[in-house]
Order: C-alpha cells, then sequence, then structure tokens
C-alpha cells in the first residue's frame, strides 16, 4: 500500500496542533494498544494520546472533527535502537572490504556515518544508543544533534571509545583502561570527552569451533564495580559487553545497568536481572547472520549447529526474561558483520518475535521499556503528554507480525513528515 502524497501535508501545520484520530495506537508504555483514540500534538511534542476526545484548549480555535480520521492506521512511537555502531557499514558483507573500511580517517568515517542519518529517520528509527568507538564518530554525532544545524537525523546517545583491556577484545571499538590507568581515572577521561554513558568490555566473544565463550572475562566484578561507580558518580549509565555465564555473574554482582548480548545467562541469572533492574539487550541479529550466511562464510556444519544450538538457548532466556519480567530492550548491534543500520533492527524484532515474543512485547522493547530505562536526554518512545512528536503511522498491522515494519508507512518526527522509506539495497548502511 503506497501513502498518499497529500498525507504529509495533512499531517503538519503552521497553524496550531493536529488532531488524529486512529483506529489503535499503541503508546510504548506497556503492551497494551488501545482502539478508536486520538493523538493530538504540534511540532515540538505530543499533547494529548488517549481514547477520550481531547479538551478544546488543545485545539485550533473552534475545531471540532479530527484533522484526520485514520480508522485503518495504527500509531506507534518511532523505533529505538539500543545497540548500534555508527561507524561501522553493517551492510557490507564482504569480510576483505569490511577490513578495508577499518582503515579509513576518522573524518572519512565521520562522512559516511553522516550519510546513514535520514535514512534511518526515514525508516521509523528515530533514536539511537551508541555502543563505541575509538574513532569519535558516536560523539561527534551526538554533539550535531545538539546543534541547530543538525539536519535531518534521530538522536544519538554516545559512550566514545569503549573501555577494554590493553590486547584483550575489542581494539577495534576500545581504547584500554591501561591509558588512564584507574576505572575512575577513565570514567572521567571519557565524561570530559563527552560521554553519555559508559561502554565496559567485560569479556570476549564467543568461539564459534567451541560454541562457547571460552576466554575468561576481561573485568571481574571487582574491577566492574569501581567503573559502575565511577559513572554513578558523574551520573550516568554503564552499558556492558558480556557473554558466558561467568561474565554475566560479574556484571550481576558489579550491578551494571545494562547487559549487552548476554549470551548462555541462565534463568537464576535472569531473576536477578529483575530484582536489581539490570536491563538486558539480546542483539540475536549478528549471531543469525551467520547462521543464515555459513556457506558464503565458509563455517563448517560443526560451527553451523553450534550457533544455532546456542540462538535457541538464547531464544529460551528470552521467553524465560519475559516470564519473569526481566527488562528487555531492544537493540541490533547494528554496524556488525551483515546488520545493517535500520533495516538490521527491523531484523532484530522480526528475530525476538520468532523466539516467541508477541508483536506487542517485542516494539514495547524497542519503544518504551529502552526510554524508561536507559536515560535518554529526551522524552520520546511513548505517546504520552510532553514526549517529542516521534511517532509512527502505518496501515500494516505491526501489532500482530513486526515483519510489517517493512511496509510503507509515515514517520512523523519533529515537524516533519517522512513517507518514502529506504531502499535496503542501497548500499552505505
Amino acid at each position: 500500500m503506497t501513502l498518499p502524497a497529500t498525507f504529509a501535508a495533512a499531517l503538519t501545520s503552521s497553524t496550531g496542533p493536529i488532531w488524529l484520530r486512529v483506529g489503535r495506537m499503541f503508546t510504548g508504555q506497556d503492551t497494551t494498544t488501545l482502539k478508536d483514540a486520538h493523538l493530538v500534538y504540534h511540532a515540538d511534542q505530543i499533547l494529548h494520546a488517549a481514547v477520550t476526545l481531547p479538551p478544546a484548549r488543545l485545539l485550533r480555535p473552534g475545531q471540532s472533527t479530527p484533522d484526520l480520521d485514520l480508522p485503518t492506521y495504527t500509531a506507534l512511537p518511532g523505533l529505538i535502537d539500543a545497540h548500534t555502531h555508527l561507524f561501522l557499514e553493517g551492510g557490507e558483507e564482504n569480510p576483505a572490504l569490511r577490513a578495508e573500511y577499518l582503515k579509513l580517517t576518522e573524518p572519512e568515517l565521520h562522512v559516511r556515518a553522516q550519510a546513514r542519518l535520514a535514512r534511518l529517520v526515514a525508516l521509523g528509527v528515530i533514536a539511537v544508543r551508541e555502543a563505541g568507538d575509538k574513532a569519535g564518530v558516536g560523539l561527534a554525532l551526538q554533539a550535531r544533534w545538539r546543534s541547530a544545524a543538525r539536519g535531518i537525523m534521530p538522536y544519538v546517545d554516545a559512550p566514545g571509545a569503549a573501555i577494554n583491556h590493553q590486547g584483550r577484545y575489542g581494539s577495534f571499538m576500545a581504547r584500554p583502561m591501561e591509558e588512564q590507568g584507574s576505572p575512575e581515572a577513565t570514567v572521567a577521561e571519557r565524561i570530559a570527552a563527552g560521554a553519555h554513558r559508559i561502554k565496559l568490555l567485560a569479556t570476549g566473544i564467543i568461539n564459534f569451533e567451541k560454541g562457547a565463550v571460552t576466554a575468561k572475562p576481561q573485568m571481574l566484578a571487582p574491577e566492574l564495580t569501581q567503573f559502575a561507580e565511577a559513572a554513578r558518580h558523574h551520573r550516568q549509565q554503564t552499558m556492558v559487553h558480556c557473554s558466558g555465564n561467568d561474565g554475566v555473574a560479574n556484571c550481576i554482582a558489579a550491578r551494571v545497568d545494562t547487559i549487552e548480548h548476554g549470551y548462555f545467562i541462565d534463568d537464576d541469572q535472569l531473576a536477578q536481572l529483575r530484582d536489581r533492574d539490570l536491563a538486558w539487550v539480546p542483539t540475536f541479529a549478528p549471531v543469525q547472520y551467520q547462521v543464515d550466511h555459513a556457506t558464503t562464510l565458509a563455517w563448517s556444519d560443526q560451527i553451523r549447529d553450534n550457533l544455532s544450538r546456542i540462538l535457541d538457548g538464547h531464544a529460551r532466556s528470552l521467553n524465560r526474561a519475559a516470564q519473569l519480567g526481566v527488562r528487555i530492550v531492544a537493540g541490533s548491534d547494528s554496524g556488525s558483520h551483515g546488520v545493517p543500520h535500520g533495516w538490521g533492527l527491523i531484523k532484530e524484532l522480526e528475530l525476538m518475535q520468532r523466539a516467541g515474543l508477541s508483536a506487542a512485547q517485542v516494539i514495547h522493547s524497542a519503544t518504551g521499556a529502552s526510554a524508561a530505562r536507559l536515560g535518554y536526554a529526551e522524552k520520546f518512545g511513548t505517546l504520552a503528554p510532553g514526549a517529542k512528536a516521534r511517532f509512527l503511522l502505518t496501515a500494516h498491522d505491526v501489532l500482530t507480525d513486526v515483519q510489517n515494519f517493512r511496509q510503507p508507512k509515515a514517520v512523523v518526527f519533529d515537524g516533519g513528515v517522512y513517507l518514502h522509506g529506504d531502499n535496503p539495497a542501497q548500499p552505505g548502511l
């Protein structure tokens, strides 16, 4: 279904608020859906989002009917990708070209990243939480967001360079803590550089040959605790790359804010996440890509089977987390091999639904659940009075099947309306 060209004009106004009536509204504050609901907004914020009629004081003088009556449409918040690497081009699948890409200069990486921004908004991604880069691209884009001449781009929240140990995993995106010498000094340096949160690399990655995390954790609980306390001293959160049972245990003991990836997490640990209100960002997409393209990547049958088994276990953990009431937050790890920005988030949402979550649970993880826990500097991710007017309108049933985010939709974003979507075949994401 192609959206009418007149849609954009009808969704904007220079004379006052816009009043919409929609068939369904997903506010993002939980997993419920409102039927025959009313949405009133202007360029800066939402004024009313409820099944009740809006009060006259919120409307244009004398207005008694909606500007648009959309009984077949669903309104929902714009999507938040809570784990991205904007300095990387995830859609580039050739390993040799990916290696060459990392040789680009910092200004070149910045230019490439800027070119992705408007495409993300057109896809409905209204905010991204960066997960670390030592080239300073995320920090530069975060600063660009705060400038008057930012152009069309999603909100960007960045930690700057991730933090690892010298000679351990993560050198492509991290600078080692040995540069500063202590967790407190390292956190202070990142904050001074503009970091809005602290990204830590607590473990390495999965050993595909063994089907397990075989390297010992980079950071143990006492050190992670020092980092977490130093971050809290600066009123910032910690997001921690971590997989493997031992690594997850260290993160829980340190009371970090979010566990990123979390492969091999067990049920007892999930219960501890719930009890301590630690969020989990499970990132299925990068591992699923390895399985789906095992032949092209020349993986053995054993490696493919290992990864499939790991994903099956991760799906079981996701369902258990939902049953226990863990705060689940969607993040694609876009920029990773085979995970393009924007489209990678949609794929991540599809994988979460395939794993067993309902579409409503999945969408909540990419809207209100993210906004409520991750300490963003602006209010978005929900349709509620005072939230930024950054939302989606679609005639396709995303509340039953999140694959429908691939279909045409209107993106209302800070006074602009974008109907053109994005071409997944176009390189650069």
